[in-house]
This record gives structure tokens, C-alpha cells and sequence, in this order.
């Protein structure tokens, strides 16, 4: 299984990553932020309906102070969704804020409910991570999804990913009857490649869901990303490749039992055609992405060394030698993905 560093500190926005969120519409003002969220007076552990520990605690604030705060969340809520106009959201309400205290961000996790019919969403508050950002912004222009974040100072807003957990997919649907296992098995091989290509790591299945869409004969599986924290920090080549990974071992298994390797390579080189056109399509925002990844620090340098390395040997190019940041690392897989046209 690959290494993962037990823990990552937070890179602050550099100068050119933030140009760029303020070109593209990303970075906003907004009324509350992450540091006052953190001003909650107790917290208590959160209990799924089976009464499984969730990992996380809802916060109690003062009654003032949660009134105010449960204002500009909606307010948040609906600059991330329908550019800030509050009559779409009248009908709405801060149902409670969660706090994940066991992860590297600790982010909070904010429920917002209809008061009409009892739906609800979720959205995040985050401590901004320039890798994460970075992140975010490659898997909404190089993904076949897209992806709704804010950025304001160092408060990072994010849309909550709808899906099953990976692991939760595991245990709990490929046992049923009417799992089409060739067809989740050619949606592993394909997210396998985005990662790859993009060099986003650390995707175990507790780090990305399941999305089931029917069909008028057939069922549809997409793999999505729902952690960012990874990309292009470690060292070693093979943290990311989603198959390396022993929690998506019965991804892996499916692959090598119900797929050939003809039509593996198939939808490897499906995958790559289309992430090719993803960066025709996006060119302009991309280069002004990687221009500024290309200029900040991500990650040590001792781990742009060691991962330009296996790169260069996996790829059998010299041209990743020639890289001094990791954004300038992703910049040249992109190159050899343009080389090779997909093969």
C-alpha cells in the first residue's frame, strides 16, 4: 500500500493562485468566516441512525451568537448556489454545524434544511488549502464533473459531493444480485487514469463515492473525488494510482477477473482521449492554473525531486527532470498525455 505522510500542513494562497480565483469568479466576500465558526462553546459527538460514531460533533454556540452565524451561513448558502440571492432560500434553514475534529482541515459541515418538505443539502467551511484549491480546480476542468467552491481570505466554501462512500459501495452493493460488475470495474479503470494524469493521491474508497444513475436498460456508476487534500504532494508514484490502495482492493479485483487486458487498454486510452479534449476545451483557464501552480510551493522539494524521478523512468521522458515545483510536475504529465495523444 502506498505511504501516505501522516500529516499535511496547510499551504497559504500565493499571489498568483489567488489572480487566478479572482479571473475565474472563485474568490467572493462573504459575511462570516471559517476562524468564527470555531467559536462554538461545547460540541457532542454526532450518531448515525444505526448509532455508529459518525467521527463527528455538532457544535452548540450561544443563542445570539448561533442566530447570527446561522444568517450568514444562509447567506453563504446562497452565494454557492444561486449567486446570493436570498429569496431562492427564504424557504430554508441552518439545520446544525458539524466539526470534523480527526481530519488534517478540520472543516465543518453545515446542514442546511427545507422547511417545506424536509430536504436538505449540505455544504462545507474550510481552512483554505492552496493544494486543495489547486486540487478542485484541475478535477472541475479535467473531470467530466463540475465543481462549486468560494474562496474568501482564508475561508474556503465548499458544495457537498453527493454519492455512497466507496467503502460503503463495497460492502454494501456489490453483494446485490443486479450489480453490473463490468461496468464499475471499467469506471475504476477510467478514474484510475484521471488521478493519475492529474496526480491526485491518496484516493482510497473512504476518499471518493459512488454516484448510480439508471438507465432505461442499464445502470451507470461514476467514481468521484471528495477529498483534494493530496494533490500533487507525496513523493512516490504509485500514491496516485487509486489501484495500489488495499481498501480498493474489490475495485481492483473486479478489473482483473471481469475485464481483458484488450479492453483495458481500450478504456485507458478512452479516458486519456477524453481528458485531452477536456484540455482543449479549458486551455486558457488550465495554462492560467498551471502558470500559477507552476510558481508556488505545494509540497518539499525533497518530494518533487524523488516524484519527478519515478516519472521521468515511468514515462521513459526527460522532461519531467527538468521540473522544480510540483504544479511544473503536473504541467508535463499533461505534455505527455498532448505527446502521445492518448495512447
Amino acid at each position: 500500500m502506498p505511504h501516505i505522510s501522516k500529516k499535511k500542513f496547510a499551504y497559504k494562497i500565493g499571489y498568483n493562485l489567488r489572480a487566478h480565483l479572482k479571473k475565474y469568479g472563485r474568490e467572493t466576500d462573504i459575511p462570516i468566516h471559517y476562524s468564527d465558526l470555531k467559536l462554538f462553546k461545547e460540541s457532542i459527538a454526532y450518531y448515525d441512525k444505526k448509532g455508529k460514531d459518525t467521527l463527528w460533533e455538532t457544535c452548540i454556540y450561544g443563542p445570539e451568537e448561533q442566530n447570527r452565524i446561522y444568517w450568514y451561513l444562509l447567506e453563504i448558502y446562497a452565494l454557492l448556489k444561486v449567486g446570493g440571492d436570498m429569496k431562492v432560500v427564504e424557504h430554508l434553514r441552518v439545520d446544525r454545524i458539524d466539526v470534523c475534529l480527526y481530519g488534517n482541515t478540520l472543516p465543518f459541515r453545515i446542514r442546511i434544511i427545507n422547511k417545506l418538505n424536509d430536504n436538505f443539502d449540505y455544504f462545507y467551511v474550510k481552512n483554505a488549502d492552496a493544494s486543495r484549491i489547486y486540487g478542485l480546480e484541475l478535477e472541475h476542468l479535467l473531470s467530466p464533473n463540475r465543481i462549486s467552491y468560494l474562496v474568501s481570505g482564508n475561508t474556503l466554501i465548499e458544495e457537498h459531493i453527493a454519492g455512497i462512500p466507496g467503502d460503503e459501495f463495497i460492502r454494501s452493493y456489490m453483494q446485490v444480485e443486479n450489480f453490473n460488475m463490468i461496468r464499475i470495474a471499467k469506471e475504476f479503470v477510467k478514474f484510475n487514469e484521471r488521478c493519475f494524469v492529474r496526480l491526485l493521491g491518496d484516493m482510497h474508497s473512504s476518499n471518493f463515492v459512488v454516484q448510480i444513475t439508471p438507465d432505461f436498460e442499464e445502470t451507470h456508476y461514476r467514481i468521484r473525488a471528495i477529498d483534494f487534500d493530496q494533490q500533487s504532494f507525496e513523493s512516490r508514484k504509485n500514491i496516485y494510482l487509486p489501484q495500489f490502495y488495499k481498501q480498493n482492493k474489490a475495485f481492483l479485483d473486479l478489473v482483473q477477473t471481469k475485464i481483458s487486458k484488450e479492453s483495458l487498454h481500450q478504456y485507458q486510452r478512452e479516458e486519456r482521449s477524453i481528458m485531452i479534449t477536456r484540455i482543449k476545451a479549458a486551455k486558457w483557464p488550465l495554462l492560467n492554473l498551471l502558470d500559477a501552480m507552476s510558481k508556488e510551493s505545494i509540497s518539499p522539494q525533497e518530494n518533487v525531486i524523488r516524484l519527478r524521478e519515478d516519472l521521468a523512468k515511468h514515462y521513459h521522458s526527460k522532461r519531467f527532470l527538468k521540473a522544480q515545483t510540483m504544479g511544473e510536475i503536473v504541467r508535463a504529465s499533461l505534455f505527455e498525455l498532448l505527446r502521445t495523444r492518448g495512447r
